[in-house]
């Protein structure tokens, strides 16, 4: 069993107060050698960019650091296709820089890319979405969100809101293979499997960190469990659950009516959590991630001694927190 940390509304505040802002607590705690006058050459072989929402405020957050920082950044987008991110990969390794930034396009594609930055002698740092446990010992760290927790976190809103009563469920997934979807899903089931034997997982899809595939995905389920016998659903990020409660709204279903919980708190998510539609959601704030995907990167450059993990909090968003400023979405 994996650890995980989860954050609850009572202490979101002082878990996420100034995280929008560069100087969080956080990052301080790992950038002690901010103003170094030393310059750096990093790639950051990444999935996205500005062309998806959370990309709009990684990518500011991580160039806005770098500068800081004096590294020089080339920044790639593969789109989240393997064979590109391969491809980005081989160009790095033969520029030679002092460091590479893998967010992993595809979590179990990424091994060669790994093994030929370490024969070139280059470290490699990852962020967003980790690397599959086998390649562990390819990376020098991993900063971003603790996936695991988020889904275990998202699974404890589920039980609370149960509150033991029998509940059949659904569940969205992300992306087939990626990382993220991975551990979402796995630290949501084994959390249900632990702690809450009255939830029942009846069925569950990919929905592809997409609206409408996610629509798809929940109506087929619908079909084939009954939509009678639902009587909850968790995705594993709010622009699935969007589309998930589409599917219900299509059917004349009151998505109120229905334990849902998510991940994000997104510019989509937080406002159906507030209208009731969404029970509750797990906040993950972009611009940390950037941010610290450099502060990571420069640690190791530096010299300095670093986790394996440097995860940004966990907080739980219901309800009862979703209009406070700490939480504010940004993506």
């Amino acid at each position: 069993m994996r650890r995980f940390r989860i954050l609850f509304p009572a202490v979101a505040a002082l878990a996420v107060a100034g995280l929008a802002l560069s100087g969080c607590a956080a990052t301080e705690e790992a950038d002690p050698s901010a103003g170094s006058s030393d310059s750096y050459n990093v790639y950051a072989l990444l999935p996205q960019g500005t062309d998806q929402p959370y990309g709009t405020t990684y990518l500011p957050a991580m160039q806005a650091k770098a500068d800081e920082l004096g590294i020089d950044l080339t920044i790639t987008n593969s789109q989240y296709d393997a064979d590109t991110q391969a491809s980005d990969c081989k160009v790095a390794v033969a520029a030679a820089p002092d460091l590479i930034i893998l967010w992993p396009a595809v979590g179990d594609t990424v091994r060669p890319c790994l093994e030929a930055a370490k024969a070139a002698g280059i470290p490699v740092t990852a962020t967003n979405s980790d690397v599959n446990p086998e390649d562990k010992d390819l990376i020098q760290g991993y900063s971003g969100p603790d996936t695991y927790g988020q889904g275990a976190a998202s699974a404890e809103m589920m039980c609370d809101a149960a509150d033991g009563a029998p509940t059949n469920i659904l569940v969205i997934d992300g992306l087939t293979g990626n990382s993220t979807a991975i551990n979402r899903h796995e630290g949501f089931a084994d959390y249900i499997a632990e702690n809450c034997t009255n939830i029942t997982i009846l069925a569950s899809q990919p929905g592809n960190w997409n609206k409408d595939d996610s629509q798809i995905a929940t109506s087929e389920m619908l079909t084939s469990v009954g939509a009678d016998n639902v009587q909850g659903i968790y995705a594993a990020d709010d622009t699935m659950v969007a589309g998930a409660i589409d599917a219900l709204k299509a059917r004349g279903i009151d998505p109120s009516s229905l334990i849902i919980t998510s991940i994000g708190n997104t510019f989509l998510g937080n406002p159906l959590v507030i209208s009731g539609d969404l029970y509750g959601t797990v906040f993950q704030s972009s611009s940390w991630d950037g941010e610290n995907a450099v502060v990571l990167a420069y640690n190791v450059l530096t010299g300095e001694t670093v986790e394996d993990n440097l995860f940004m909090p966990s907080v739980k968003v219901t309800e009862d927190n979703a209009s406070d400023a700490a939480v504010a979405p940004e993506w």
